[in-house]
């Protein structure tokens, strides 16, 4: 085989994982095992990592990309945002209502196709959600933490039985948990979804995280992280753990996804 056919023989291998990475996007889904998944590039530059967003309760992958100011804050981290669609509008994390497949293993095969697809790997590689996305973004990090640089999330954390802190990974990453102190969808004590369902008590699934990253509880100072006051345990395996509960309801906010990115380094 003379040199040009080894090189056109090397562009014919390489094309289809090209074109792969451009045949999903925004407003095409990108399909993995399970399920699939929407993201959006930054407009200028190479992304530095990907933000995985878990929409709300009756939500989707398709709205929360119409959800343009977190989506831009992304970007103006320079990272790309990726919108992970639920089934039936819901999630069937551990303890939740709906039962409509692993999670676990659909978020595992999501994180395999970012890597595969686009070249995201777990140091630059963030979790985040609203609401049940939340506790998917929870779950994720208490499964699947060291795939993980960190994690943003708002309004939501496990549901009932919590989790052991045995029953999570190690080293889980950084974590911005963001709640407000008025929320009365999810609020900070959980509340009983039904007669056979309980959201989770954002204390004590707090406590369980810095106790499985071995944070010192000893050394807990005040923070402020986008004007609101935070608990954070700075001396832990993976770095920090903070609670930062302000005084609206059940919320996500730009600015506050922006002042958390911030607080974890991107």
């Amino acid at each position: 085989m003379t040199f040009r056919k080894v090189l056109l023989f090397a562009a014919a291998l390489l094309a289809p994982s090209a074109a792969h990475a451009d045949d999903c996007g925004a407003s095409v889904p990108c399909v993995v095992e399970d399920g699939s998944y929407r993201i959006e590039m930054p407009v200028s530059g190479t992304p530095k990592g990907v933000l995985v967003f878990f929409h709300g309760s009756k939500s989707s992958a398709e709205l929360q990309m119409k959800h343009r100011a977190l989506v831009e804050v992304a970007h103006a981290h320079g990272l790309a945002f990726a919108a992970v669609d639920g089934l039936n509008g819901t999630w069937s994390h551990p303890n939740a209502p709906g039962r409509y497949r692993d999670e676990k293993r659909f978020v595992g095969h999501v994180l395999d196709d970012l890597v595969t697809r686009f070249g995201f790997n777990a140091k630059n590689t963030l979790v985040g959600g609203f609401s049940q996305g939340a506790s998917m973004a929870w779950y994720t990090l208490c499964q699947q933490g060291k795939r993980t640089a960190g994690a943003v999330t708002f309004s939501g954390v496990f549901w009932n039985p919590l989790p052991e802190p045995k029953n999570c990974v190690s080293d889980m990453p950084p974590v911005v948990q963001i709640h407000g102190s008025a929320d009365k969808t999810f609020p900070l004590s959980g509340r009983a979804i039904g007669s056979d369902f309980h959201q989770g008590d954002t204390f004590k699934s707090i406590a369980i995280i810095r106790q499985q990253k071995s944070c010192k509880p000893d050394t807990t100072v005040q923070k402020v992280i986008g004007g609101i006051p935070c608990e954070v345990t700075p001396d832990c395996n993976r770095g920090e753990v903070a609670l930062c509960i302000h005084d609206g309801g059940h919320q996500v906010s730009p600015e506050h996804l922006d002042a958390a990115l911030k607080d974890l380094g991107f």
